[in-house]
């Protein structure tokens, strides 16, 4: 296992969580992009069945996320410092504990996001991760589990890899699983997985 030095690694999750609730630019998705465009909010007529999501609703309103290391200025602290190992695992514990928005449990809801496989070939699953931005769980730290979904299909999702950019659809329901790649607060019941092609 790479052990990273522990002021490296704080900082690195701290940008992570700020990647996490910026905007992505650019024509190419690179590491730490979120979804380019904002999503739509749905038209009148039988898509209002479906609530559109950002990542930002999954939070709850009163969250956040980087309380852990208010007051810390991460430049002038050293490994050997010992208010460094707190923040790393006071980070960690408020991480771990990020708590759902429970006003979104039983909502059929749709949210566009990056897919990391959980099982299948390489042509169809029917389990995978729903995360905020790209390379989330494979190429850097998951998210908050606040901001992870796991998505489960009754039938087999066809064409669609890893780091794919999706638009998901199905009944969301507040119930935290614990994945290889990463803990999740959300379980979605899978309707429809979609290439996302912006707006």
């Amino acid at each position: 296992m790479c052990k990273m030095p522990l002021m490296r690694l704080l900082t690195y999750l701290a940008l992570g969580l700020l990647v996490a609730c910026g905007q992505a630019t650019g024509q190419d998705y690179k590491l730490g992009e979120k979804i380019r465009e904002a999503p739509p909010k749905a038209a009148p007529g039988p898509q209002t069945a479906l609530r559109t999501l950002t990542w930002d609703d999954l939070l709850p309103p009163d969250w956040d996320p980087l309380a852990a290391l208010k007051g810390l200025d991460l430049a002038r602290l050293d490994d050997a410092d010992p208010r460094a190992q707190k923040a790393l695992e006071d980070l960690k514990r408020a991480w771990d504990s990020a708590p759902p928005n429970r006003q979104l449990d039983g909502q059929r809801i749709r949210i566009p996001g990056f897919v990391v496989s959980l099982d299948g070939g390489p042509k169809e699953l029917r389990e995978f991760l729903l995360v905020p931005y790209f390379g989330a769980c494979i190429h850097v730290p998951p998210p908050p589990p606040n901001q992870v979904i796991h998505a489960v299909a009754r039938t087999p999702v066809k064409n669609v890899q890893t780091m794919d950019a999706v638009w998901a659809s199905g009944r969301l329901q507040v119930v935290r699983s614990d994945t290889p790649f990463g803990a999740a607060t959300y379980v979605l019941q899978v309707e429809s997985v979609t290439p996302y092609k912006g707006k």
